[in-house]
C-alpha cells in the first residue's frame, strides 16, 4: 500500500494542498523524495532518518520513495519532515494506517526527534479549516494555529513520540489556546510636536483618508517626528483585516508565541533596502516590507537614498494593492495594500534654496537630489507638503494645539463614514465609486478645472485631488465636495517642477477658512 498525508505547499498567503505519498518496495535501500522539492525538502531524508533513529526506529532495508503531489508544483520549506515521517510510520506498521485522516500535517524535525516551529501555521490551518480538516503542526505554533478558529481540532505535540503516542490512544494532547492579543504600543503623542501646524492638518487628512503624504523639509524640521504619531491617528485593525495581516507575518516568521495585534503595521525599512527586502522574493520568494506594511503605514525616510529600482517597484502595489513575484516556473502574489509616507530633504546639503543658505554643492543641487524621484512616483503621492524649519521660538514656546486622542477621533469618525458609505477608504476607492460620491459643487469643479490647466495635473492627480477633497469633506461631517475642500486639496498638490502648490491663492483661502473655525 502507499500511505498518503495531506500537507500544504505555500505560494504566497495561499495555502495550497500537498499529498504526500510514502512507497515501501523492495530493492536497494535509497531514500528518494521526488515532486520538485526544494533544497530544504530534499534534506528532509537526513532529518527524518535521525528522529526515527532518536526514538528507536530504523529505517528498513527496503527502497523509499516519497512522492509530493501534484508533481507539477514546487515544494519549499522544512515543513515537510513530519508529513513524510508520518507517512513513513504508517508503511512501517509504527502507527495505523488512517493515523493521519482528518487532518493535515506539518512540522520540521529535529535530530533528537523534537518538532520544532515553522513558518505559516496559521494560513495552514486557515486552509485545513477550509478543506474540512484538522491540523498536526508543532507545539510552538499551535498558539498561532488556534486563531484560525471554526470546528477543526489543532494537534501541537512537541515531538514524534508524543504524536505517536497520542495516534496510539497512550497519550492525549489538549488543544492548543490561540495565543494572547498584544496591547497596542505607546506612540508618542502629537501634541508633542512643536509647530508644523499645516504639517498636522496634512498628516490627520492622511490618517484620514489613507492618503500617501510625502513630507519636504531640512533636517530637524519634523519629518520624522509627525510619521512616527501617524500610528496613534490610525482606527485598529478589523478582525477581517487582523487575518490577512497576521496570515503574511506568519509566512515571515514573526508571530512570536502566536500573538496578534490589532495595531496597524508601520514599517520603516533602511533606504540601503534591496528590492528583495522591499518587495519581496529570494530563493523562497518571501514576503517584502511592501507586504508586512499590508493594511498599515509604510514611511521610508530620506525618500530619494533608496534605489530608482527599489522606488519604482513600489509604484504597481500603489496602485493595485498587491505584489505579483514572477519565477520562471511559478509566480507568487502577496497583498500589499499599503499608506505611503515618505520624509526627505529638499536637497543634499538639507536645506534647499528657501533656507537662503549657500549650497557648496552649486545652484543645481536641489533639482539633482529631487530628480532621484521618477515623475510617476511622485504623482502618486496625493499630499505634498513643505515644512519650513523649526524656530528657536517655536521650540521656546509651550505646547499648542490638539493631542493624538482628539484628532484620532475625528479620524475615526471619518473612517467610519467611508466604511459605512463604500465599504473603503477614499484612498483605495475605485474610480467608479469615486465618480458617485466625489462629484464637486459647481463653484468647486470650476476651480478644479482651472487648477487642472494651471498645474499640468495628470488624470491621476486630478483623481487623487477629488479624493483628497472627499476626505476633507468626510472631516466636516459634509455630504457635498465644495470648492473650499478642492481648494485646501489642491494646496498639498505637488506643484510641476517641484514642492507643494502651497501659495495657490485658493489655498490661503482653505487655509484661513479652517483656522477661523
Amino acid at each position: 500500500m502507499v500511505a498518503q498525508v495531506t500537507t500544504f505547499a505555500f505560494h504566497g498567503v495561499d495555502a495550497r494542498p500537498v499529498t504526500v505519498q510514502v512507497q515501501l518496495t523492495n530493492g536497494s535501500n535509497p531514500f528518494t523524495i521526488v515532486g520538485l522539492p526544494d533544497k530544504a525538502v530534499s534534506e528532509a531524508r537526513e532529518r527524518v532518518r535521525a528522529a526515527l533513529a532518536a526514538i528507536g526506529l530504523g529505517l528498513p532495508a527496503k527502497r523509499i520513495t516519497v512522492n509530493l503531489a501534484p508533481a507539477d508544483l514546487p515544494k519549499e520549506g522544512s515543513h515537510f519532515d513530519l508529513p513524510i515521517a508520518l507517512g513513513l510510520l504508517m508503511e512501517m506498521g509504527a502507527a495505523p494506517h488512517d493515523a493521519a485522516a482528518g487532518y493535515a500535517v506539518m512540522g520540521e524535525l529535529g535530530l533528537d526527534g523534537s518538532i520544532t516551529a515553522v513558518a505559516g501555521a496559521l494560513p495552514a490551518a486557515v486552509a485545513a479549516n477550509a478543506l474540512g480538516l484538522g491540523l498536526i503542526c508543532p507545539a510552538a505554533s499551535g498558539a498561532e494555529a488556534a486563531w484560525a478558529g471554526g470546528d477543526a481540532a489543532i494537534l501541537a505535540p512537541k515531538s514524534l513520540i508524543q504524536l505517536i503516542n497520542h495516534i496510539k490512544g497512550a497519550q492525549v494532547l489538549s488543544p492548543p489556546k490561540p495565543g494572547a492579543l498584544e496591547a497596542p504600543l505607546a506612540i508618542p503623542d502629537l501634541i508633542e510636536v512643536k509647530g508644523q501646524e499645516t504639517a498636522k492638518r496634512a498628516l490627520e487628512i492622511a490618517a484620514a483618508g489613507g492618503h500617501n503624504l510625502l513630507m519636504v523639509g531640512p533636517p530637524g524640521a519634523g519629518k520624522s517626528m509627525l510619521a512616527a504619531r501617524l500610528p496613534g491617528l490610525l482606527p485598529p485593525l478589523t478582525p477581517a483585516e487582523m487575518l490577512e495581516v497576521s496570515m503574511v507575518q506568519s509566512l515571515a516568521g514573526l508571530l512570536e508565541g502566536g500573538r496578534l495585534t490589532r495595531a496597524r503595521p508601520f514599517r520603516a525599512p533602511h533606504h540601503s533596502a534591496s528590492m528583495a527586502a522591499m518587495i519581496g522574493g529570494g530563493v523562497r520568494a518571501r514576503p517584502g516590507e511592501a507586504s508586512l506594511a499590508h493594511h498599515g503605514v509604510l514611511f521610508l525616510d530620506e525618500l530619494p537614498e533608496f534605489t530608482a529600482p527599489v522606488l519604482d517597484s513600489l509604484r504597481q502595489p500603489l496602485e493595485t494593492g498587491d505584489v505579483l513575484i514572477a519565477r520562471a516556473n511559478f509566480h507568487v502574489r502577496y497583498p500589499a495594500r499599503f499608506q505611503l509616507i515618505a520624509a526627505m530633504n529638499p536637497c543634499r546639503c538639507g536645506y534647499g534654496r528657501a533656507s537662503g543658505r549657500a549650497c557648496g554643492r552649486g545652484p543645481n543641487c536641489e533639482a539633482v537630489y529631487q530628480s532621484r524621484i521618477s515623475g510617476p512616483l511622485l504623482d502618486r503621492m496625493d499630499l505634498t507638503i513643505e515644512l519650513p524649519a523649526v524656530t528657536p521660538a517655536d521650540l521656546a514656546a509651550p505646547s499648542q494645539g490638539e493631542n493624538t486622542s482628539a484628532v484620532a477621533a475625528r479620524v475615526a469618525s471619518a473612517r467610519d463614514l467611508q466604511i459605512n458609505r463604500t465599504g473603503s477608504t477614499n484612498a483605495t476607492l475605485t474610480d467608479a465609486g469615486l465618480a458617485k460620491i466625489a462629484g464637486p459643487d459647481a463653484e468647486g469643479a470650476a476651480l478644479l478645472s482651472r487648477a487642472a490647466e494651471a498645474l499640468g495635473l495628470s488624470a491621476r492627480a486630478y483623481t487623487r485631488i477629488l479624493r483628497v477633497a472627499r476626505t476633507l469633506a468626510d472631516l466636516d461631517g459634509d455630504d457635498s465636495v465644495r470648492r473650499r475642500h478642492i481648494a485646501e486639496a489642491i494646496s498639498f498638490r505637488r506643484r510641476e517642477g517641484g514642492g507643494a502648490s502651497i501659495n495657490a491663492t485658493e489655498a490661503r483661502e482653505a487655509s484661513a477658512f479652517y483656522q477661523s473655525r
